[in-house]
C-alpha cells in the first residue's frame, strides 16, 4: 500500500507541515518522513491520529489508488460500438462491479436480433426517444425519462422503436469481468 505518499499528498494539499502534524499527533518528524517515504508503516492507532490532524476519514487513507475517485471528462470518454447494429456506445465511468454508458439506438436499431444473456444487473434511464425492452416475459415501451431494471441473466433485447435516435443511460453490475463489455 502506497499510505505512506497519500498522507504526504494531502498534507501538502492542505498546507500542513509535517511540525504541525507531528505537534497534533505526538509523533516524531523522524517517523513521519520515513512514513511519507513508504520507509514504514504506521499501525491504525497511528493512522487514527495522522487522519484526525489531516481532517480526514481514516478509511480514505487505506484505499487503495484503484478504489478512489476516477474522473471521466467529456471529451475523454471512451466510444465504442456494439452487437450486430454497432450501436456507439459513450462509457461514463466504471468501477471494479459496476459500468455507466450512454448508448445511442439509430431509429429501428436494437441491442441484437434475438434476446441475449450474460451475467449482472443492469438499470436503464431513457434520455431521449421511445423505446421496446423485454425480458423474458415482460415487454414494455418507455418514453424519455421512463427507466427500468433487470436481472441480466434471463435473455433480453432493446430497441429503438421511434422515429428519432433514442438515447439510454445504461448501469451495468458484474462480478465476472468477461461480461464487462456485454450490453
Amino acid at each position: 500500500m502506497d499510505i505512506g505518499s497519500t498522507i504526504r499528498a494531502i498534507r501538502k494539499r492542505k498546507n500542513i507541515t509535517i511540525a504541525q502534524i507531528c505537534e497534533e499527533t505526538g509523533l516524531s518528524q523522524g517517523f513521519m518522513s520515513q512514513m511519507e517515504n513508504n520507509k514504514t508503516s504506521p499501525s491504525i492507532a497511528t493512522l487514527e491520529s495522522i487522519a484526525k490532524a489531516l481532517k480526514v476519514p481514516l478509511a480514505y487513507l487505506l484505499l487503495k489508488k484503484e478504489d478512489r475517485m476516477r474522473i471521466v471528462r467529456k471529451e475523454e470518454r471512451r466510444m465504442t460500438t456494439s452487437g450486430s447494429e454497432q450501436l456507439k456506445v459513450e462509457h461514463l465511468g466504471s468501477t471494479k462491479n459496476v459500468r455507466m454508458m450512454l448508448v445511442e439506438f439509430p431509429p429501428g436499431t436494437s441491442t441484437g436480433d434475438e434476446p441475449h444473456a450474460h451475467e449482472g444487473e443492469e438499470v436503464h434511464v431513457v434520455m431521449k426517444g421511445r423505446i421496446y425492452a423485454e425480458q423474458g416475459e415482460d415487454a414494455a415501451e418507455f418514453e424519455e425519462g421512463d427507466s427500468f431494471s433487470w436481472n441480466a441473466c434471463t435473455p433480453h433485447l432493446v430497441r429503438n422503436i421511434g422515429e428519432d435516435t433514442a438515447v439510454v443511460l445504461i448501469s451495468i453490475y458484474t462480478e465476472d469481468e468477461s461480461a464487462r463489455d456485454l450490453l
